[in-house]
């Protein structure tokens, strides 16, 4: 049988003999050496490392570069955009009225201390019909840049502004009115005028769906009243001229009287009083209007049916000659009932001028 060498660990010595050998044999044979080893060589032979701080500074250029290029791409970074290049009117705006005395405040704070928040475009489908960019929040900002551009030339011909991607205008109608409504609430009538032009523009294809869509943070009931509004602005926005002067109650009194039937009437009233403000609108149409509340509504128009209110009745009393007499009180007050075989007309107006005596004489 075989005998098994034993095999022993080569001494440091051997080792380096070994290592030197295999340098030898590359260094007569070049094409044994990979290419890889001449090329890493080269490239450590001629390397000059950057101190400590300024590879730390490289770095945060490469991380600055990349959190703004992340930014940009959100739309969370302003731009400087001219003015001629933004479209106010691209979407169909939710507010009408702008108060000249706040404008005035607003162009004063620009022109001293800049305008502090950016406006909201967004860039449309069709830019040869809607401009470069459509502006989606802070018309009153633009407003007042334009008019200060327009008085000293030079100074305000850019405005700063968030370019965002809404998708959909539907998502910028969202957006525009959600703004307006935090920063300075919209008017009963502008709501829902808002709903209705969306509408009309074909964005929605009813008012119903428009306002659960434009107005989706709002409770139940307000959007049940801005329907209401927009029923308003379909019906006498031609002819209302201060519709935003209305408050609620006048507001829903108004759609209730439209529901009703009285649009021609609301329409015929409006015309011939030609109001001047919100009061005189108001009172041309109050007539109608109150001459409309005991009719019977048009469900289709939509709102709520109108539910009869309870009448109290007291204990009948039984009086002389077989004739009842009945306290009532309801919606219009208290009233006195009379029942009977010999009630009649005479006997009802001696009544009421023994009542009007004793209440005369105290």
């Amino acid at each position: 049988m075989a005998r098994r060498r034993q095999l022993e660990t080569p001494s440091p010595e051997a080792l380096k003999e070994i290592e030197a050998g295999i340098d030898r044999d590359l260094a007569r044979s070049p094409g044994l050496r990979p290419p890889i080893a001449d090329v890493v060589a080269d490239a450590a032979q001629h390397a000059s490392p950057l101190p400590q701080a300024d590879r730390e500074s490289i770095a945060r250029d490469k991380a600055d570069a990349e959190r703004l290029r992340d930014a940009e791409g959100k739309g969370l970074v302003a731009v400087e955009i001219p003015l001629e290049e933004i479209t106010a009117d691209a979407l169909n705006r939710d507010r009408i009225v702008m108060d000249e005395e706040e404008l005035q405040e607003l162009m004063t704070s620009i022109s001293v201390n800049g305008l502090r928040l950016p406006i909201e475009v967004f860039e449309p489908l069709n830019p040869e019909e809607a401009g470069k960019y459509a502006l989606v929040s802070g018309y009153r900002r633009l407003t007042a840049l334009r008019r200060l551009n327009a008085l000293s030339g030079e100074r305000f011909r850019t405005i700063p502004a968030f370019i965002r991607a809404p998708g959909t205008i539907a998502n910028a109608m969202v957006a525009m009115i959600e703004e307006n409504e935090i920063r300075s609430g919209l008017s009963q009538y502008e709501r829902g005028r808002a709903a209705a032009s969306a509408v009309h523009d074909g964005v929605f294809p009813t008012v119903d769906e428009a306002v659960a869509v434009l107005f989706q943070n709002a409770s139940k009931a307000k959007r049940s009243k801005i329907r209401s509004f927009a029923l308003i602005h379909e019906e006498l926005g031609d002819m209302l001229s201060h519709a935003t002067g209305l408050n609620e109650r006048q507001c829903l009194r108004l759609a209730s009287a439209l529901r009703c039937g009285g649009a021609d009437r609301l329409r015929a009233a409006l015309e011939q009083a030609a109001g001047r403000s919100a009061v005189e609108e108001w009172e041309a149409v109050l007539p109608v209007i109150e001459d409309s509340e005991g009719a019977p509504q048009d469900l289709s128009r939509g709102g709520r049916p109108k539910t009869g209110q309870k009448v109290e009745r007291s204990r009948r009393t039984q009086v002389a000659n077989g004739i009842t007499i009945e306290r009532e009180f309801g919606p219009a007050g208290y009233a006195i009932r009379f029942s009977g075989a010999e009630v009649t007309a005479e006997l009802v107006d001696a009544v009421m001028d023994n009542v009007r005596h004793l209440l005369e004489n105290g």
